[in-house]
This record gives C-alpha cells, sequence and structure tokens, in this order.
C-alpha cells in the first residue's frame, strides 16, 4: 500500500520569497557602490588588486540578479507541470552562480599573472584607497551575516550561497588590503599577488558552488546521519515494526522522502495507514523542509526480495471467490460467510472467512475443525496458506447474510 502524506502545512513561499528578494535587493546596491568605489580607486591609483576585487563585486550584482529571478520563481506554488514545485530552480541558478564565479576567477588570476610577469612598476596606492578597502570590507561583511540570517530563515541553499559569496568578497578585500598596505610601503608585487590569491579564493567557492548544485541535480541522498536519524524516527512509532528503502533526495531548500514502513501483516488498511501518518508527521516535525514523504506498508520485510511488480502475480479477490466457490460450493460455512478476508503473507494467501452465527448444536470449537475441513478441499490451490473460521460480522466484503444450515 502506497500513500503519500499531506497533512503538513506547506512552507509559506511567498513570504519567504519576499525576504529573500529584499536581502537580495540591499545587497546588490551595496555591491554597487562597492564595485564602483574599488573600480575608480583601482584605476587611479593602478591597483591590480583593487581593480580585480572590483570585478569581484560586480561579479555579486550578476549573480544578485541570478537570486532574484530564481527566489522568485522557484518558490512558487507546485502545479500540474512541476507537481514537486519549482525548487529545481534554485539549484539551476547555484549552478550558474558558480560558473560565473569560476569564470571571473580565471580571468582575474590570468590578468594578475601577466602583470606580475611583466615587471611594470607599481606606485603606491595612497591612504585613501586604503580607505576605500576598508570601507568596502566592513559593508561586505555587514551584508554576509544579515543574508546568512535570512537564508537560515527561509532555508535557502542559493541564498546561502549567495551569503558565502559575499563573504568570499570580504575575505579578498582583506587580501587586498594587505596587498595595497605593502605597495604603500615599496612592495608593489604584493598587490599582483593578492589579486592571484583573490582570483583563487573565488574560484574555491565557484567550485564548491558547482559541486553541491550537481549533486542535488543527480539526487543525492541526504548524508547519512540523517538517514539514519530518519529511520530511528520512524521505528519509533508504535505499529512500525521496521523500515527499509528510506530514499531523500532535494529540491532546492525542501527535501522529498519515501520509505517502506513493515507493520503487522494482519493489520486493517486504516490502521496501517495511520501509522504511516504517525511516522509522516515524526519526520516533519523533525525535518520542517520535508516537502513530499510518501510511504509504503509492507506487511512483511521484503527489502532482500525481487520487486513484488517483477514477480509472478498472485489472484486477486475475484478470482479467488471464483476458484474457492468452484471447491467450496456445496460447504455451509462458505455458503453462509457474511465477509472474508485475505492476508497476503509468505508467498501464500491466508484465507478468514466470518459466518454471523453457529447452530445451538454447534460450539465454538467447531469452528477450527470446519476450517480444516475447508483446507482440505482447496489442497489443489498451491498458493492458499492458512484458511480460518470466525463468527461474527468480520470487515472484509462478502455476500448478505443468510441462516447456517448444518450439513
Amino acid at each position: 500500500m502506497i500513500q503519500q502524506a499531506h497533512d503538513h502545512v506547506p512552507l509559506d513561499r511567498r513570504r519567504h520569497a519576499r525576504e529573500a528578494q529584499r536581502v537580495t535587493l540591499i545587497g546588490a546596491g551595496i555591491d554597487l557602490v562597492v564595485g564602483v568605489l574599488k573600480l575608480t580607486a583601482g584605476l587611479v591609483v593602478g591597483s591590480a588588486a583593487l581593480i580585480a576585487d572590483a570585478i569581484h563585486s560586480f561579479s555579486d550584482l550578476v549573480t544578485d540578479g541570478f537570486v532574484l529571478a530564481a527566489t522568485h520563481f522557484g518558490r512558487q506554488e507546485p502545479d500540474n507541470d512541476h507537481p514537486y514545485g519549482h525548487g529545481r530552480i534554485e539549484t539551476l541558478a547555484t549552478l550558474a552562480l558558480g560558473s560565473v564565479l569560476i569564470f571571473v576567477a580565471g580571468g582575474i588570476a590570468w590578468a594578475s599573472l601577466m602583470r606580475l610577469w611583466s615587471g611594470d612598476p607599481i606606485p603606491a596606492p595612497g591612504i585613501w584607497a586604503i580607505g576605500i578597502a576598508i570601507l568596502a570590507l566592513l559593508a561586505k561583511e555587514w551584508i554576509y551575516h544579515y543574508t546568512m540570517r535570512v537564508a537560515r530563515r527561509v532555508k535557502s541553499r542559493l541564498l546561502e550561497a549567495n551569503a558565502w559569496h559575499s563573504r568570499t568578497d570580504a575575505l579578498s578585500t582583506v587580501v587586498v588590503l594587505v596587498g595595497l598596505l605593502a605597495a604603500q610601503f615599496g612592495a608593489g608585487w604584493v598587490d599582483a599577488v593578492a589579486a592571484i590569491v583573490v582570483g583563487i579564493m573565488v574560484g574555491r567557492v565557484g567550485w564548491r558552488l558547482l559541486w553541491e548544485s550537481s549533486r542535488e541535480l543527480i539526487d543525492t541522498a541526504l548524508p547519512e546521519q540523517d538517514i539514519e536519524k530518519m529511520t530511528a524516527i520512524a521505528e519509533a512509532v508504535s505499529g512500525v515494526d521496521s523500515v527499509h528503502e528510506l530514499r531523500t533526495r532535494s529540491l532546492g531548500s525542501e527535501v522529498v522522502l519515501d520509505l517502506h514502513i513493515v507493520v503487522a501483516p494482519r493489520l486493517s488498511v486504516s490502521e496501517a495507514h495511520e501509522i504511516g501518518n504517525a511516522v509522516s508527521r515524526g519526520l516533519r516535525q523533525a525535518y520542517p523542509n520535508l516537502a513530499d514523504v510518501t510511504f509504503h506498508i509492507d506487511p512483511e520485510d521484503d527489502s532482500d526480495d525481487v520487486e513484488h511488480s517483477l514477480r509472478p502475480g498472485k489472484p486477486l479477490r475475484r478470482e479467488i471467490e471464483r476458484l474457492l466457490d468452484d471447491i467450496w460450493h456445496d460447504q455451509p460455512a462458505w455458503q453462509q460467510r457474511v465477509a472474508m478476508d485475505l492476508h497476503y503473507i509468505d508467498e501464500l494467501i491466508d484465507v478468514s472467512i466470518y459466518v454471523c452465527c453457529l447452530p445451538d448444536s454447534h460450539t465454538p470449537e467447531d469452528l477450527e475443525r470446519l476450517a480444516h475441513t475447508l483446507r482440505e478441499a482447496a489442497d489443489e490451490l498451491t498458493w492458499i496458506g492458512k484458511v480460518r473460521l470466525w463468527q461474527g460480522p468480520g470487515i472484509g466484503p462478502g455476500p448478505e447474510p443468510a441462516p447456517f444450515r448444518h450439513p
């Protein structure tokens, strides 16, 4: 039995999108101002490191555009064409962001190497250029902390990546500041080396974003410790015998989960389904970013078996009733049944037959003898397992009750 749990309150995508867009716009404004200041100072004083850092800041504007578009479209509700939502838009934007950073890093490092090899003299930058670098450092560090707080609140990996992009910009400005100070005291070559270090730092962040987003696109599971914790949560629910085939994958900031839950084989469908709902509720409480939980109820642990749909099928109720009617048509217990339950256990089908009442001449102990008679009569059916006879209304479908006739 496969069920998809819908008992959760979905994430407030619109509110989260607005928060993400607001912090991104603030960051874009800071990137624009800081980039212009760095570029102007770098061109005036001839600092390759400051110009490289300005390019890094302008690349932040490009990534801010990616983030704005991705948070707008990626946080939209699921629709008919995208039943699992639009979270992968954030993943694709993160992939593009990483690619842009690697491209920018390569350009910065190459230009700085060429300047270092050329041996051109690098003049002292002056106090005002150093002051601009310090101002840029403080601004980028502030926007990093602000963006990271929002990213964690709205659970956006893309926004978190953009926060780290701001942090690398701040760290690269530290390196630039060291180069500027060295150039101020006559070691101008340190400026070019600082620019190369900036390029390496930017490229490292770009590679990390490429790697993480690529893993998400190929449906990489959550870390092993999360899988173990989810399994423990599910198995702690009353009525769960075990859990297997627990699979996860990420869709942007959300997670999709499916699992097989083993319960007692003779539980009713409704009870087994409620056990699955309890498992789903426990998992959602521990992992609020679970967007979708699909559970499959198993009457036995079949994790080491061949997939059921690839095996020869067993007969279903309508065919079973026809076959049993051919064999048991003259059996009073079969004729007077009010319900029948079927249990598919251990490659066999157990049959439970319910009769409404027994005549005065029969005792409850006679039920076992009558059931044995039915089982012997059906011995030619290789798929039949245990046969049980019960007095009572039963829970499975059956014909209208009729008076019990003794043979």
